[in-house]
């Protein structure tokens, strides 16, 4: 399981049993081709969309009290819809470590959707079962922490760098501004953060994977100062 190191460091959890590691990583074609019954991580994807429902409805419930059941519920639903468990899967580099049959591997089984999307949620299932909650928390936590901080739709319409733009130039005529202000980490794993000013005041700052992630949080922050007190700033801030 050594050569599973790397990669227990990029999804930020120290298996204590790394056999929940390698059977989340285990496709169904395992068993087919070799025509006996195998343990595979289909039972785990079951428990990991369990435990993935469950953490984003407690964030969300959290983070947004004034959201009704309909909005929190839409909420929800982009977040842990299958193009977005691809889209995790693919940045932790799970399909290069899936365990399967050959003819599988030769189809594309590595970068199939639903593969990656289903793995990813093994994992999380995996997770669970090796450090309990708190670790199955943590690790949804750090995975979705942009995600869950950009995706208040129902506030925003699904584009906050345009409603903030529209609302700053409605007021003052001078759009806002986005700087980087910090890249971290290494290559493969960096973090943005970015500052939105406007009248040569910065607004707020936001964080994420890429520049347009946190200039997308630093936008959701600032609209939501503004929200929060129930005006937008004066034309000469």
């Amino acid at each position: 399981m050594a050569r599973l190191d790397p990669f227990q460091k990029s999804v930020t959890h120290q298996f204590k049993n790394p056999e929940w590691l390698k059977l989340a990583l285990t496709h169904p074609s395992v068993s087919y081709e070799r025509n006996r019954a195998l343990p595979n991580n289909q039972r785990l994807e079951f428990l990991g969309d369990a435990v993935l429902q469950m953490t984003i409805s407690s964030e969300l419930f959290s983070r947004f009290p004034d959201r009704d059941e309909g909005s929190l519920s839409k909420m929800r639903a982009r977040l842990v819809s299958r193009d977005a468990l691809l889209t995790k899967a693919r940045d932790i580099g799970i399909g290069a470590h899936l365990i399967m049959g050959r003819g599988e591997e030769a189809s594309g089984g590595r970068e199939k959707s639903s593969v990656l999307a289903d793995a990813y949620e093994s994992l999380i299932g995996a997770v669970f079962l090796d450090g309990g909650w708190p670790s199955a928390r943590r690790f949804v936590r750090h995975q979705f922490k942009n995600a869950l901080d950009v995706v208040d739709v129902s506030l925003h319409g699904g584009n906050p760098k345009g409603e903030l733009q529209e609302l700053l130039q409605n007021n003052s005529g001078e759009p806002p501004d986005y700087r980087v202000l910090d890249i971290l980490g290494p290559d493969h794993d960096r973090k943005f953060c970015c500052a939105v000013r406007h009248g040569g005041r910065e607004m707020a700052r936001g964080e994420g994977k890429s520049k347009k992630t946190a200039e997308v949080a630093a936008a959701v922050a600032a609209l939501t100062f503004l929200r929060n007190r129930g005006k937008a700033l004066p034309a000469d801030a």
